[in-house]
C-alpha cells in the first residue's frame, strides 16, 4: 500500500522569459515503510516535489496524498505526521542543541515536560550530549545537520522528509548521517530523499526515481539503473595528447559505445561489457603501438553517466538552470 502517492504534479513559476516550469507532469508512488529516492542534479524538480508534499508549496496541477490525506485541501492534517529535513539547517544559532528541540516540540504543542522530555532522548540518540548545551553556532557542519534532522524527529513522524540531507558535509559526517538514517528506516519510518549523489542513494533506498526536468525519467533500483548504462568505463590518461586518435581508435574497438576524450585532451574512456578482459586488451594494443600512459584502470557508473545516458546531458550542466528555476529544486 503507498503511504505517498503523487499524479501529474505540475508547477510553473513566472518569470520574465516567460513560464518555468519545476514540474511537468511528476508521478511518483511510495509504499509505506520504504525508501524512495528521487535522484537527479541541481534543478531537475527534487525540493518541488519535497515542497508540494510537505505543504509548503501548492501545485498548479495534479494530485498529491499522503497516508491518505489530500495535501493541498488538509494540510493541517498532513502536518501532524511528518517530519521535515531541509538543504540547509533550520536552526537558531543563538540557541544550543537542546534548546532548539525542546523549542520544536512546544511549537507541535507537546507541552513543556514532553518537549524536554524528547528533546533530550533526541540528544541522546543523536550522541550529542556533550554539545547539546552550546550554541548551535559552534556546532560543525556535521552536527548542525545531525540537530536539524533530530527536529525532525520531534513528533515521531509517520512519514519523514530528507531534501539533499549530506550536501556540504565531509565523507565522515556523511557517513555517520547515513547510518543515523538507517535507524530510522529499521524503526519503519517511510522515508522520501532527494539527493544528487547515486551513492547516497544505493546505500539507503529500497527504490530510486531519476528526476530530470520536472519529470520521472527512470526508476528502479540502484543495480537495475547502474545496468541501464553498463557495467564499468575504462579510463585511460595519455602522457602525450597527440596519441589521443589513436588511442580512441583501440577503445573504440573493444567499448560497447563511442569513446569520450575529456577536456584535456589526454584522458579517454568508453564503457564496456566485460572490464577486466576489456582492460588487458586495450593496454596490450596500447604498449604495441608505443602510446605511453599516466594511468589506466576501470570504474563504476556514477551519477553523471546515468545522466549523460538518460537525458543526453551530465549532471553539473543543470547547475546554472537551477538558480533560473524555483530555488534548489
Amino acid at each position: 500500500m503507498a503511504i505517498i502517492e503523487a499524479e501529474g504534479l505540475k508547477k510553473t513559476y513566472s518569470s520574465k522569459s516567460g513560464p518555468v516550469h519545476a514540474l511537468d507532469g511528476m508521478d511518483l508512488s511510495v509504499p509505506q515503510g520504504t525508501v524512495k529516492a528521487l535522484l537527479g542534479p541541481n534543478g531537475a524538480g527534487k525540493t518541488t516535489v519535497v515542497k508540494i508534499l510537505t505543504t509548503l508549496i501548492q501545485p498548479t496541477a495534479g494530485t498529491a496524498h499522503i497516508d491518505g490525506i489530500d495535501v493541498v485541501r488538509d494540510p493541517k492534517a498532513a502536518r501532524r505526521i511528518i517530519g521535515v529535513s531541509g538543504q540547509y539547517s533550520a536552526v537558531d544559532e543563538n540557541l544550543t542543541g537542546f534548546e532548539n528541540l525542546d523549542m520544536v516540540g512546544r511549537l507541535y504543542h507537546l507541552g513543556a515536560r514532553e518537549s524536554r522530555r524528547r528533546a533530550q532522548e533526541l540528544i541522546d540518540q543523536f550522541e550529542l550530549t556533550e554539545a547539546g548545551n552550546r550554541p548551535v553556532k559552534g556546532f560543525s557542519g556535521g552536527m548542525r545537520r545531525r540537530i536539524d534532522l533530530a527536529g525532525a524527529l520531534v513528533i515521531n513522524p509517520k512519514i519523514l522528509f530528507l531534501d539533499e540531507p549530506t550536501t556540504g558535509l565531509d565523507p565522515r559526517s556523511r557517513l555517520s548521517l547515513w547510518g543515523i538514517i538507517k535507524e530510522l528506516v529499521r524503526d519503519g519510518t517511510t522515508l522520501l530523499l532527494t539527493t544528487q549523489y547515486l551513492e547516497e542513494a544505493d546505500q539507503l533506498s529500497d527504490d530510486i526515481t531519476v528526476i530530470d526536468g520536472g519529470r520521472a525519467i527512470a526508476g528502479g533500483t540502484a543495480d537495475q539503473l547502474k545496468a541501464q548504462i553498463g557495467g564499468h568505463r575504462v579510463v585511460v590518461s595519455l602522457v602525450d595528447a597527440a596519441d589521443a586518435a589513436s588511442a580512441r581508435e583501440i577503445l573504440g574497438r573493444h567499448g560497447s559505445g563511442d569513446p569520450v576524450v575529456g577536456g584535456d585532451g589526454r584522458s579517454i574512456e568508453v564503457t564496456v561489457n566485460e572490464g577486466p578482459r576489456a582492460l588487458q586488451y586495450i593496454l596490450s594494443e596500447l604498449g604495441e603501438r608505443g602510446i605511453e600512459l599516466h594511468d589506466a584502470g576501470m570504474r563504476r557508473p556514477s551519477l553523471d553517466d546515468v545522466f549523460l545516458q538518460l537525458t543526453g546531458h551530465r549532471a553539473e550542466d543543470n547547475e546554472e538552470a537551477s538558480h533560473q528555476k524555483e530555488p534548489a529544486a
